[in-house]
């Protein structure tokens, strides 16, 4: 039930770390993933010279301050990544990424994942030793989440986000409250 006031949002979900790792291990990755059916993202003309960017709202508090990462990754092994910043420890925030359009690789309508939508909160040397890839291109692991915080180090940390909102176009709207 942990809120920003005053946006009519009623709970959040809670990364709470209860086992610490200060020391990640080249493969070891934590991330939040929503999967959105390709049926519902034919609006967004991926693969096409019509391609619409994306922009994800949302609210996000943690006790760690720093570089966190979210990914777009579709069903063709293409991937985008936008870093964002908690600068206020234990303080709601809002951020907005906006992620271009791409051209290639069109996504197929049908139920299928279309998209997978990542919140990575930690990030072995396997998916943070290459350039962050703020461009659509193939997905090469080292590019995923360059310069992620290690929100696993320390018992004390926890994350907390609400209010996601993916649209196309280059700007957020206010939350869409859906019955």
């Amino acid at each position: 039930t942990d809120v920003p006031t005053g946006q009519g949002f009623a709970k959040s979900l809670k990364m709470d770390c209860t086992t610490a790792d200060g020391s990640l291990a080249a493969g070891d990755r934590l991330f939040i993933e929503q999967q959105v059916e390709g049926q519902n993202l034919q609006y967004l003309k991926k693969g096409t010279s019509s391609a619409e960017s994306t922009t994800m709202s949302f609210w996000v508090k943690s006790n760690k301050t720093g570089t966190y990462i979210c990914v777009l990754e579709d069903d063709n092994s293409r991937s985008i990544s936008k870093s964002y910043t908690i600068s206020s420890a234990d303080t709601w925030e809002k951020k907005t990424i906006t992620f271009a359009g791409d051209t290639s690789g069109a996504l197929d309508n049908d139920n299928t994942s279309g998209f997978r939508v990542e919140f990575w909160l930690a990030a072995g040397s396997t998916y943070s030793s290459g350039t962050l890839a703020t461009d659509w291109g193939s997905t090469t692991n080292a590019n995923i989440a360059v310069g992620q915080v290690n929100l696993a180090d320390s018992t004390s940390n926890e994350w907390y986000v609400t209010g996601i909102q993916l649209e196309a176009g280059t700007s957020a709207s206010d939350f869409e409250f859906l019955p």
